[in-house]
């Protein structure tokens, strides 16, 4: 930018950028003719206003620089500022929930400019991609970024309050970051092809259990097979000439599965390039011959995938207000801060369970690879010292740390943390963030980030309004996080969020456990929900009723197509391959009965009945129209059952037909072939 456009626009632009500030919408014109210029000197042809509707998929569509000539024979590039900063694409087909009706359906995309343009790359040709918001003609939101940028906003606003409050007279845009770790799954393309359910659902709807699974932890950071390797590489040099700050790349526990992780980026940065690393993943596994599986659980009795929300909070001028420095007793405006933290997590625990809810991340939250359906926090040793004490009186002390000989006289001595990790809670902190490690592998980082900013927002709004109104503010500060221990500490939890004893023990302590997406998504519309939004203008009522009925009208669709699935492979697939087999088996025995086989009693006569049960379920569901709350506990308690009893059977038909006659890949085959 600082080598195509003037000094003068430059600097508006970067105010911006950097501050947050209003755009200067004089400067557009030559903005958008830098744009052209840049992106025809690298092949662009077409430019593209890319949007994110509450499909959770990433939008474009496509239009030209050029303009026929008036001679018809020549062509003329433009791309003037109006256009940059307004786009109109059809709104009648995204999900609105009932916002607009099809016959008014205009909607319009909004440049962002605090979120990079990019050059998208095609063998034959590259496209200006330009990331924007997508509003309504009646300007409610209809997509996953404008949320985003106004709970930022808001909480830049309480965050500066705060500051102030603590002495600072110079005070940068605060922003939150974030830095989306992105795990997935890689089998050849071509079993994917062989798996009608892993083509319509991203999921095995079938599968008996590998003879080998992760039992024996070898995969976990093993060393990465050559192929992936290749894989990876690729990805790394696409992310970055994308601007996408890859930083790690490592096997994860099941075997197939692996994971990246970016460095942190201004949340809105970080949701924008999380769709972009989704799509990057899938485009290049394909050209390396593989098949990429975001599906939070695409495979049964291994680990699923999940993608861990590191979040934080700074600014240029004062850091990430998130650091606890080495003595958190003494640092009262970290303690403010993660205080907070802990105030509107405790309050708004269902919220954050409604949003990370799906039908894909269903399948993964309880179970031991991802958090339970129980939000807790884990502070860590050192930081639930300080707090605890801080509960009882006043925090004196700080553990400090400590230093650890391995016992080997040429390895080094290494710092020991003040406190250990803990893998099994859903809202970890890590040092000098927390890890929201409940978001689902294949779902956009929007609607977390949306949550923990605006939650944040309402408690440094509150406790801002108690300092400013007190005449002894440390003596008040001191008030204000003991009666957030009192009050909220219960969401506090460092032990072992996967046993039996912490549902119990959580239940005691009035913890909420929504386990399935049908019982977590009508919290979006609860009236705390709806007050918070609309008090820090991050979405209204109609906004947040109208992503309630999209993500329950998706959760229904996902299971019917699931449960679609289900029955035509095992009419058409498994049940065939079964008679072919029993039929081999009674030619060899010379009759059914010689070879104690008795149909009617037979497995196949099960598998049978199950089936014709599922078909009734979702036959019975398509054909009575119930409230949407109502179709979703449905789908949810009585489809889904009737789907696993018809895997079970089919299940272990695999482990008895002959392999020759099994009708497609199995666990073994996805999971180990590379």
């Amino acid at each position: 930018m600082k080598k195509v456009l003037s000094p003068e626009v430059y600097e508006k632009l970067i105010k911006t950028i950097d501050d947050g500030s209003k755009i200067d919408l004089t400067i557009a014109d030559e903005v958008a003719d830098a744009m052209m210029k840049w992106a025809m000197a690298k092949g662009a042809t077409h430019f593209t206003h890319v949007f994110y509707p509450l499909t959770g998929c990433t939008a474009e569509k496509h239009d030209s620089f050029y303009d026929p000539g008036s001679d018809g024979a020549t062509a003329i590039s433009k791309f003037k500022g109006k256009t940059l900063l307004q786009g109109e694409p059809d709104a009648s087909s995204f999900p609105n929930g009932g916002i607009r009706a099809t016959h008014t359906a205009r909607g319009y995309t909004v440049w962002d400019p605090t979120s990079p343009a990019y050059i998208s790359e095609n063998p034959y040709g590259t496209t200006l991609c330009i990331p924007t918001s997508f509003v309504s003609w009646t300007g409610e939101s209809l997509d996953k970024k404008t949320p985003v940028l106004k709970s930022m906003q808001a909480l830049d606003k309480q965050a500066r309050r705060i500051l102030k409050l603590f002495g600072h007279s110079e005070i940068s845009h605060v922003s939150s970051t974030a830095g989306p770790e992105q795990e997935y799954f890689l089998i050849d393309k071509a079993f994917y092809y062989a798996r009608p359910d892993l083509m319509a659902t991203n999921r095995t709807c079938f599968g008996a259990p590998a003879p080998k699974g992760q039992e024996f932890d070898d995969h976990y950071f093993g060393a990465i097979p050559e192929r992936v390797m290749s894989f990876m590489f690729e990805l790394d040099r696409e992310l970055f000439k994308l601007g996408i700050p890859s930083k790690t790349r490592h096997n994860e526990v099941a075997p197939g599965q692996f994971e990246l992780a970016p460095m942190f980026e201004s949340a809105n940065v970080a949701s924008d390039h999380q769709q972009l690393v989704m799509t990057t993943l899938k485009k290049l596994a394909d050209r390396h011959g593989f098949a990429c599986l975001m599906h939070e659980k695409p495979f049964a009795g291994v680990n699923g995938s999940g993608k861990h929300v590191n979040w934080s909070v700074g600014n240029k001028t004062q850091g990430n207000l998130f650091d606890p420095g080495d003595t958190p007793h003494e640092n009262a405006q970290f303690l403010l801060f993660a205080g907070a933290v802990i105030q509107s997590v405790d309050k708004y625990a269902k919220l954050l369970r409604a949003v990370v809810a799906s039908a894909g991340n269903d399948h993964r939250l309880g179970a031991n690879e991802a958090p339970p359906a129980i939000i807790s926090i884990f502070l860590g040793d050192q930081l639930a010292d300080v707090f605890e004490q801080i509960k009882n009186g006043g925090a004196t002390t700080s553990r400090a740390k400590g230093i650890l000989n391995v016992g080997v006289d040429s390895l080094p001595e290494l710092t020991k943390d003040a406190g250990d990790r803990n893998r099994t809670s859903p809202f970890a902190f890590t040092g000098n963030r927390f890890e929201f490690r409940a978001v689902g592998s294949n779902s956009s980082i929007s609607g977390a980030l949306v949550a923990m900013n605006t939650m944040l927002c309402e408690s440094l709004d509150e406790i801002a309004t108690r300092l400013e109104g007190s005449s002894d503010r440390n003596a008040e500060l001191q008030i204000i996080l003991q009666e957030i221990m009192t009050k909220h500490g219960k969401v506090i939890f460092n032990g072992n969020g996967y046993s039996d004893e912490w549902h119990a023990e959580a239940a005691e302590r009035g913890l909420p456990c929504l386990t399935t997406t049908a019982d977590a998504l009508p919290e979006i519309t609860s009236p705390e929900v709806i007050a918070l939004f609309e008090k820090y203008s991050v979405l209204t009522e109609r906004e947040l009723h109208s992503r309630q009925e999209i993500y329950e009208e998706q959760y229904c669709a996902s299971v019917n197509v699931e449960a679609n699935v289900v029955t035509e492979m095992a009419k058409t697939m498994i049940y065939p391959a079964a008679v072919r087999y029993l039929g081999e088996l009674a030619g060899a025995a010379a009759s059914m009965k010689a070879a104690g086989i008795k149909p009617e009693n037979s497995i196949l006569k099960s598998l049978q009945t199950k089936v014709n049960k599922l078909d009734a379920a979702i036959s019975n569901l398509e054909s009575v129209h119930a409230a949407a709350g109502e179709e979703t506990q449905k789908w949810a308690k009585e489809v889904l059952p009737a789907m696993l009893e018809v895997r079970s059977i089919c299940d272990d038909l695999e482990t008895i037909v002959a392999d020759d006659l099994w009708p497609i890949p199995t666990y073994q085959e996805m999971l180990f072939i590379k």
